[in-house]
C-alpha cells in the first residue's frame, strides 16, 4: 500500500463514520439488497464465491453521494442476503487508474482471486474525452482470500486495442475453457458503432485479440459492462447497450441491459440473436454474473440507471444512494431464459395470508407475494398506494400513480412489455425496492420507490394469492 492508498483509506474511513452519526435512521434502506454505508453506489464488480464465502465488489464514491471519483467498495456475505461491508478494497492510486477504479471481474482458480478492471486515466487539456483524451488500462490484481490485494499490474492499453476503437473500452469479464482464458470487453468504435472485443490467453496476463462480436446492423454506439456464459446449451453474451435509437426504444430507460444468444463459438465466427431486455423496469443497469460453488449461475445488477436526471433517489437526505438488485438465479425451462431470486429467500419466508381472487394487506414493507393461476389474463396491483401493476390489452405495465410526487416515483412514469398471456406474478418488495417477475421470471420489472405507507392490493379474478413476509 503506497502514500496515497494510505491517506485515501483514513479519508474513506472518516467520512463512513461520520456519515454514520448523522441523520436520521435510514428510512429506505433495503434489508436483503446490498447498498453502500455512504456516498454512491453504482455497477458490481468483482462477483464470486470463494471457499464459501460470497464477494461483492462495487463502483464506490463515498466522497459524493452524486457520484465523483471511484473506488472498489467490498461486501461478503454467506446467503446473498445479509451484506457485511469489508470497507473500499481498491483505490485509485498508480498512475494507470488515477482518475478511477472503473468495473471489472473476478476470475477464481487454484487458491487464489484474480481481479481484472478498467483503469481510468482523464488527462488534462480540451478533449473530447471519446476519441481522445482519455487512457482505459485493463489492470489484474490478485488475492490469496479476498481482502488482501497483491501488486497491481498493467496488462493492455489503448495500444493493444484495434485503431478503430475510441478510448472507451473497458469493463473487462474473464472466464476459461477447454484451457483457454477468454476476456471480453465493451467498446465503441470511431464510427459509434458499440461491439465487444474478445482476446484470448494461455496465462491469464498476456492477451491477445480473437474477435470482434457486433450485429449486423448498427446496435447502439457503446457495450458496456458484458458479460458471457453458457447455460443449458445456450450461448449468452449479456451487454448493457448505449444509444438505441427509434420507435422500440421511444418508451424505454435510457440505456438497456440484455443478452443476445449466440450462435457458433464466440472466439470464431459466430451471430447473434435479436437482443432481449434482462429487465422491463426502471431501475436496472450493468449486471453481471457468476457461478456459484454450487453450480448455479447469479446475476446482480445495479438498482439504478446512468444519465437519468429526472430520477428523484430519497435516499440522499439520508447520505447514500443506490443499491443491487436481489442476486438472480439464471435458468433455461422450455428453451426460455428465466430469471428467480436466489433459493436462499426461501427461508427467509413465513406466511403472511393466503386468499383467491383478492387481497389487501397493510403496512408490510418487505414481503413476496405469489399470484397463480392468473384467469382471463386479470391482474391489477396497487403498492404504496403509488405503484400500480397491471395487465391489460396484452400488456404488462409498471407505472406510478403520480409522476410528480418524489416520495414514490422519483419523477417517472411508466414501463411496459408486450405479453400475450399472463400466467403468474411475483412480487418481491424490500422498504424502497420492488422486483416483479412475470410468467416464472420470463419478463422482470425493477424499480426503487419511496412510499409513505407499505399497504399492499391485489386484484385478480380467481387467481390463487399467497404473501409472505420476508424476516431477517
Amino acid at each position: 500500500m503506497n502514500a496515497l492508498s494510505k491517506d485515501l483509506t483514513k479519508l474513506v474511513k472518516m467520512i463512513e463514520k461520520i456519515e454514520s452519526r448523522s441523520g436520521e435512521p435510514d428510512r429506505f434502506r433495503p434489508r436483503f439488497h446490498l447498498a453502500p454505508p455512504a456516498g454512491w453506489l453504482n455497477d458490481p464488480n468483482g462477483l464470486c464465491q470463494y471457499q464459501g464465502l460470497y464477494h461483492a465488489f462495487f463502483q464506490y464514491s463515498p466522497f459524493d453521494v452524486e457520484g465523483g471519483l471511484k473506488l472498489w467498495g467490498h461486501s461478503t456475505s454467506r446467503d446473498m442476503l445479509h451484506w457485511e461491508y469489508q470497507g473500499a478494497a481498491l483505490y485509485p492510486d498508480q498512475p494507470f487508474d488515477c482518475h478511477g477504479v472503473y468495473s471489472g471481474c473476478a476470475l477464481t482458480e487454484d487458491g487464489r482471486i484474480s481481479f481484472y478492471y478498467t483503469g481510468n486515466v482523464k488527462l488534462d487539456g480540451d478533449f473530447d474525452y471519446v476519441t481522445e483524451g482519455r487512457e482505459a488500462n485493463t489492470i489484474l490484481v490478485e488475492s490469496g482470500d479476498g481482502f488482501r490485494f497483491g501488486r497491481k499490474q498493467l496488462l493492455m492499453t489503448n495500444e493493444d486495442y484495434p485503431e478503430d476503437v475510441t478510448k472507451h473500452v473497458r469493463d473487462p469479464k474473464v472466464w476459461k475453457g477447454n484451457g483457454i482464458y477468454y476476456m471480453i470487453q465493451g467498446a465503441r468504435r470511431k464510427d459509434d458503432v458499440g461491439e465487444a472485443l474478445l482476446f484470448a490467453s494461455s496465462d491469464r496476463i498476456h492477451w491477445l485479440l480473437k474477435n470482434r462480436i457486433t450485429t449486423k446492423e448498427p446496435f447502439g454506439f457503446m457495450w458496456e459492462c458484458p458479460d458471457y456464459f453458457e447455460i443449458d446449451g445456450k450461448k449468452i453474451l449479456s451487454a448493457s447497450v448505449q444509444g438505441l435509437e427509434g420507435e422500440k426504444w421511444k418508451d424505454k430507460n435510457v440505456y438497456q441491459s440484455g443478452y443476445f444468444e449466440v450462435k457458433g463459438h464466440v472466439a470464431e465466427q459466430c451471430t447473434l440473436s435479436e437482443y432481449v431486455l434482462w429487465d422491463y423496469g426502471f431501475d436496472y443497469y450493468a449486471p453481471q454474473s457468476f457461478e456459484t460453488e454450487d453450480g448455479r449461475r447469479v446475476q446482480i445488477g445495479w438498482m439504478g440507471m446512468p444519465d437519468c436526471p429526472e430520477h428523484t433517489n430519497r435516499t440522499i437526505e439520508d447520505g447514500w444512494q443506490h443499491c443491487f438488485t436481489i442476486p438472480r438465479e439464471i435458468y433455461v425451462k422450455d428453451g426460455r431464459v428465466l430469471q428467480r431470486p436466489v433459493r436462499e429467500l426461501e427461508e427467509r419466508k413465513r406466511i403472511l395470508a393466503e386468499a383467491t381472487g383478492g387481497l389487501y394487506v397493510e403496512e408490510e414493507p418487505v414481503y413476496e407475494a405469489r399470484i397463480a393461476e392468473i384467469k382471463e389474463n386479470q391482474f391489477h396491483a396497487v403498492l404504496g398506494e403509488e405503484l400500480i401493476l397491471e395487465y391489460r390489452d396484452s400488456r404488462f405495465e409498471m407505472r406510478f400513480i403520480n409522476p410528480s410526487k418524489d416520495n414514490a416515483s422519483g419523477g417517472r412514469t411508466l414501463r411496459y412489455q408486450e405479453i400475450e398471456t399472463l400466467n403468474n406474478v411475483t412480487i418481491l418488495t424490500d422498504v424502497s425496492t420492488c422486483e416483479v417477475f412475470v410468467n416464472d421470471g420470463e419478463y422482470v420489472f425493477s424499480t426503487r420507490f419511496y412510499p409513505e405507507n407499505y399497504g399492499l392490493q391485489i386484484q385478480a379474478d380467481e387467481a390463487k394469492i399467497k404473501m409472505w413476509e420476508l424476516v431477517s
